[in-house]
């Protein structure tokens, strides 16, 4: 399970650095685009929660 976890925090976290590129390559227009901000925004939670868990979990581990 840790690392499934892992894996589609990574995968998450690459969507956000990849939506903050298009976002500096094709200008600030795409910040007016309210799926484009859902979607970057649920991609950067997901990608925070799962950083969180596995977190969480090695600390409750080590107790």
């Amino acid at each position: 399970m840790r690392a499934y976890v892992i894996t589609t925090g990574v995968i998450f976290a690459l969507l956000v650095l990849m939506h903050l590129a298009r976002v500096l390559a094709e200008g600030p227009g795409l910040v007016r685009d309210p799926v484009f901000v859902i979607f970057t925004g649920l991609s950067a939670a997901l990608a925070g929660w799962s950083l969180w868990l596995v977190v969480s979990a090695r600390k409750e581990r080590e107790t």
